[in-house]
């Protein structure tokens, strides 16, 4: 580990415990911009297995990213990333399958498949007893991570059960509990951060704000933003760098509300 990526998880864990006692938007912010690579690194992984832009499926991660800072609590012995990557990955697969997107796994994987079927089969000969995915990797010679990635991205091409496991540890986690609820972000936001978005968007020039509004709100791609409005899909991407610039600092100036 570098000095760097230590000072960096070092930094992350003070603002996760901090989080627990102020649950400020501020706060959350700066979790999801230290952990921004992370989001991104899972969304470059994903995008050479389908055919969504890139773009896309980094800006579905934040979701993902936000939930897990949601529900992480700093006692429970596990390292952040560890434990927000289900939640970003869930994210996107969530997406992808409302989207109808094929997920194309690469052969490589399709050969661990098979070879990692194989291996199941004759150890549970040898033992007597199912083995865990840990020792299934351990014999195809790779992490467990990369072989719970192989396992989900190929039941992803098929119609999934809820109560398909994809990872485990000294309990077993569902597929069902990585995929966020819909509606989870709008129950979990407080009135008072809406209505500051809100004011942030309204402060925005018009072409500025429709790019924000049809990409945030109403899900569409660049692609289409672009298509809907006669412009290039690189100036659906300037606007929205723009309108999210601009309202970061409308954000930023505005006072923080006291309890008393």
């Amino acid at each position: 580990m570098t000095a760097n990526s230590s000072s960096l998880r070092s930094r992350s864990m003070e603002l996760l415990m901090l989080y627990q006692r102020d649950r400020s938007v501020k706060l959350r912010n700066q979790l999801v911009q230290l952990n921004m690579g992370l989001v991104r690194k899972i969304a470059h992984r994903i995008s050479h297995q389908c055919v969504e832009p890139y773009e896309d499926l980094e800006q579905i991660g934040y979701l993902g990213l936000i939930n897990a800072i949601e529900r992480f609590k700093p006692d429970q012995g596990c390292a952040f990333s560890s434990f927000a990557v289900p939640y970003i990955r869930g994210e996107i697969l969530h997406f992808l399958r409302d989207r109808g997107s094929a997920v194309k796994v690469p052969r490589r994987w399709q050969d661990l498949q098979k070879e990692g079927q194989r291996i199941r089969m004759q150890l549970t000969r040898e033992l007597g007893h199912a083995p865990n995915d840990q020792k299934i990797a351990e014999n195809l010679g790779i992490s467990l991570t990369e072989w719970l990635e192989v396992s989900v991205a190929i039941k992803n091409r098929l119609p999934l059960s809820l109560d398909a496991t994809v990872q485990q540890t000294d309990s077993n986690i569902t597929l069902g509990e990585t995929l966020p609820d819909p509606k989870y972000f709008i129950n979990q936001h407080l009135e008072e951060d809406r209505q500051q978005v809100q004011r942030a968007m309204s402060q925005l020039e018009d072409k500025l704000r429709t790019a924000v509004e049809f990409v945030y709100y109403s899900g569409l791609s660049r692609k289409e933003v672009a298509e809907r409005i006669g412009v290039s899909p690189m100036t659906v991407t300037r606007r929205i760098h723009r309108g999210l610039e601009q309202m970061v600092t409308f954000l930023q100036v505005q006072p923080v509300p006291s309890d008393n």
